[in-house]
């Protein structure tokens, strides 16, 4: 039997490393590395807040009115966020996972989507996380393992940390050429560059007072297809890196402005996604999986640096 608000806690080690993924919807819990956290992740004996550590499919961040068009259908979401009118962050945060497979350094777990009100579609999705010499590599999957066509989406939702109080002093590197703006419900409208505006962030450079939920776009990739989104302790000595692999055309900078006092501008969420938010309405880089066809999202954490 489970206990504490998010079930079982899977833990794995490797060479300093330390991360724990909760059953309740194979969150990220907590990361460390020679014993300096890198995540502003939450306790076992506590419940997850800020989407912290929380996987997002089928969708990741919002569809409008909850409401879309798919395959000559019009579909009704629950609305998750009904403040503004949402819905947000898919359909498994609050679900518990069942475990695959848990070794010393690699634990695996997995779930199923069921046919429901606003998602009539079977998919079975498995989230494995594994230390390694560079840190920590996630891989989400999914499969249609229905008999008809599903749109689909997918990011995950860590907070990172160096240490500080707060974001303001750390430094953000995001090599990313454009930004999505957004209404005051979240939902995007319109694409532009980065250059010239408080969003950029392609060059090292303090967050300072910069109240960012941004999604940002056209990444810069180094030879083996990743984009290094980079958080630096204002020494400069060290850090962390998320890169964003496979699947990842998007990534969200949150820093937590609206989250309670606590809890605000503790950590920055940099938040991998396939697509952006209200796909599911405008088509966007909307991924629509075939009956047994698949999807991949890898992104990981390599921290760097001492003291």
């Amino acid at each position: 039997m489970s206990s504490g608000p998010t079930g079982e806690q899977w833990e794995i080690r490797r060479d300093g490393q330390r991360a724990v993924v909760v059953q309740l919807g194979a969150a990220l819990r907590h990361y460390e590395a020679d014993g300096r956290p890198v995540l502003d992740g939450f306790g076992a004996d506590e419940p997850i807040s800020g989407g912290r550590g929380q996987i997002l499919v089928p969708w990741p961040n919002r569809v409008g009115d909850g409401r879309y068009r798919f395959a000559g259908g019009d579909l009704q979401l629950p609305l998750t966020e009904p403040e503004k009118r949402n819905a947000i962050h898919g359909l498994l945060r609050w679900s518990p996972w069942r475990l695959l497979v848990h070794g010393e350094d690699v634990v695996t777990a997995g779930t199923t989507v069921f046919p429901q009100p606003g998602y009539p579609f079977l998919l079975d999705v498995v989230a494995e996380y594994r230390l390694g010499p560079e840190g920590l590599e996630t891989t989400v999957s999914a499969t249609n393992t229905g008999g008809v066509p599903a749109p689909y989406g997918v990011g995950q939702h860590p907070y990172l940390t160096v240490g500080t109080d707060r974001v303001d002093d750390a430094l953000l590197t995001v090599p990313a050429r454009y930004r999505l703006r957004s209404d005051d419900n979240g939902l995007p409208v319109g694409q532009e560059g980065v250059d010239g505006t408080e969003c950029d962030f392609r060059t090292a450079r303090p967050i300072g007072g910069a109240q960012l939920d941004t999604a940002f776009t056209g990444l810069e990739r180094d030879p083996s297809g990743r984009a290094v989104v980079r958080l630096a302790h204002p020494a400069g000595r060290h850090g962390v890196d998320l890169w964003l692999g496979d699947g990842t055309r998007y990534v969200q900078i949150y820093t937590g402005d609206t989250l309670d006092e606590s809890h605000r501008r503790r950590g920055i969420a940099v938040e991998a996604m396939s697509c952006p938010a209200d796909a599911f309405r405008s088509g966007t880089d909307l991924t629509v999986l075939e009956p047994g066809d698949g999807h991949v999202l890898r992104w990981g954490l390599s921290p760097w640096g001492t003291g």
